[in-house]
């Protein structure tokens, strides 16, 4: 499964960029995230068509 990670804003909560990772990389981001204040937002990705 594969996930949306956004960065978002301190100043106003908006997404500032975003990426889409495997499972076994979210915990990873999530680690650094919580280490540097980061807030971020995660989502299940969209599948692409087929």
């Amino acid at each position: 499964m594969r996930f949306e990670i956004m960065r978002l804003s301190d100043v106003d909560g908006t997404a500032v960029d975003s990426t889409v990772v495997d499972a076994a990389s979210v915990n990873r981001i999530v680690q650094q995230a919580a280490a540097t204040g980061q807030r971020i937002y995660i989502r299940p990705a969209e599948s692409p068509a087929s």
